[in-house]
C-alpha cells in the first residue's frame, strides 16, 4: 500500500512538474512559430511605417515571420492591453511608443500599468516633430504663422492622433509657448489625419517628421520648422524652431519593442538582438534616415536602458499632461 502511494505521488509530482518543463522547453526552441507585433495606429502612419520596416529585417534574426496587427484606437492604448494580456511566450509583442507607453498612462484608466505590465526589449528610434500646414495657409514661416494665429484665434484647427498623444501634447506646448488658441481634431491615428490636412479638411498639424516628410516633399502641405536644435539631413531646407522664432521648443517621439510581464530572459534577449541586427542594417538604417527618424545609438538599444529611458519620461510627461487637465476626447 505505501508502495503505491509513493508511486502515485512521484507520477503527480512528475505530472505537475510537465507544465513548467514545457514552458521552459517552448522558450529554448523560441521562435517556432510566426511573431504577432501589434501596432497601436492604422497602417500608414510613422508607427506603422517605423515598425514595418524594423520587422522586416528582424524576420531575418528571428528566422520566422513578424506579422502586424494593427488595433487603432484609444491614442493606441487598446493595443498595448492587447499586449499586456497576452502569453508571456513572445509571440505577441508591442511596438510602442511615447504615445502608448507613457503619455497614456496619465490620460486613460487603464486596466493595466505602462511600467509594470511589460518586459522592455529595446528602443529603435526617435522622430522629431514637424509644424506643418496646409497649403491655404496665407503665413509664409513660422512667425508669420504664429501672428495669423493671435489674429484669429480658435478659429484654426489642429489634427491630433487622440487625446495625449504626441501630436497634442506638443500643440499644447506650442500653444503655451506662444500665446495662441486653436481647436484639437482628433482622429484614429495621424495617417487620416494628414489626408484631412492635404485636403484642406483641417488647418495644421505638428506631426511626426516621418510621416510629414512625403507631403511636404510631394507640394501638398508647407513646412514650417522641425520641433529640434537640429535641421534634418533628410530635410535640410526646414528651419529649426530656434532659427523660426520659437527657441527651445523641442519635442520629438519614440518607438521601441515591449514584450508581455513574465516574458522569459532568454526570448526577451533573442528580440533584442533581432532588434540591435536590424538596426545595424544598412538597408534599414537608409530607410529610417530617408523617413526623418534617429536610431538611438547602440548602447541605448538595450532591455535596461529602455527602462530608463521610459521611467525618465513618465517623470517628465505626467505632471505636464496632469497640470493641462488632457482627459480622453
Amino acid at each position: 500500500m505505501k508502495l503505491r502511494r509513493r508511486q502515485f505521488l512521484r507520477l503527480s509530482m512528475g505530472a505537475a512538474a510537465l507544465p513548467i518543463v514545457s514552458r521552459v522547453a517552448r522558450a529554448q526552441t523560441y521562435p517556432s512559430r510566426p511573431i504577432t507585433m501589434v501596432v497601436g495606429f492604422q497602417a500608414g502612419g510613422p508607427t506603422d511605417t517605423t515598425a514595418r520596416v524594423v520587422a522586416e529585417r528582424m524576420r531575418v534574426s528571428l528566422g520566422q515571420t513578424v506579422i502586424i496587427e494593427n488595433v487603432a484606437g484609444a491614442s493606441g492604448s487598446i493595443a498595448a492591453g492587447r499586449v499586456a494580456r497576452a502569453p508571456p511566450d513572445g509571440y505577441v509583442i508591442s511596438f510602442g511608443s511615447a504615445t502608448t507607453h507613457v503619455f497614456n498612462g496619465a490620460v486613460y484608466a487603464l486596466p493595466y500599468d505602462v511600467l509594470k505590465d511589460f518586459e522592455p526589449v529595446s528602443l529603435v528610434a526617435s522622430d522629431p516633430m514637424m509644424m506643418v500646414a496646409t497649403k491655404a495657409m496665407p503665413a509664409k514661416d513660422l512667425k508669420e504663422l504664429i501672428a495669423w494665429l493671435k489674429a484669429n484665434p480658435n478659429q484654426a484647427s489642429q489634427g491630433t492622433s487622440g487625446a495625449g498623444s504626441t501630436l497634442h501634447l506638443a500643440g499644447v506646448l506650442f500653444q503655451k509657448e506662444t500665446g495662441t488658441r486653436f481647436q484639437f481634431v482628433p482622429y484614429r491615428g495621424s495617417a487620416p489625419a494628414m489626408q484631412d490636412l492635404v485636403a484642406g479638411q483641417i488647418d495644421l498639424m505638428i506631426d511626426l517628421a516621418s510621416s510629414s516628410l512625403p507631403q511636404v516633399r510631394a507640394g501638398a502641405t508647407k513646412a514650417h520648422a522641425v520641433l529640434a536644435k537640429r535641421r534634418l539631413p533628410s530635410a535640410p531646407d526646414i528651419p529649426t524652431v530656434d532659427e523660426a522664432g520659437v527657441p527651445g521648443l523641442y519635442v520629438s517621439a519614440w518607438f521601441a519593442l515591449f514584450a508581455p510581464k513574465g516574458t522569459p530572459a532568454n526570448v526577451i534577449g533573442r528580440l533584442n538582438t533581432a532588434v540591435v541586427e536590424a538596426l545595424a542594417d544598412t538597408n534599414v538604417r537608409a530607410r529610417l534616415a530617408d523617413l526623418g527618424q534617429q536610431i538611438f545609438p547602440r548602447e541605448q538599444q538595450t532591455p535596461e536602458m529602455l527602462r530608463a529611458y521610459q521611467s525618465a519620461e513618465i517623470e517628465k510627461w505626467w505632471p505636464i499632461i496632469k497640470a493641462a487637465g488632457i482627459k480622453p476626447e
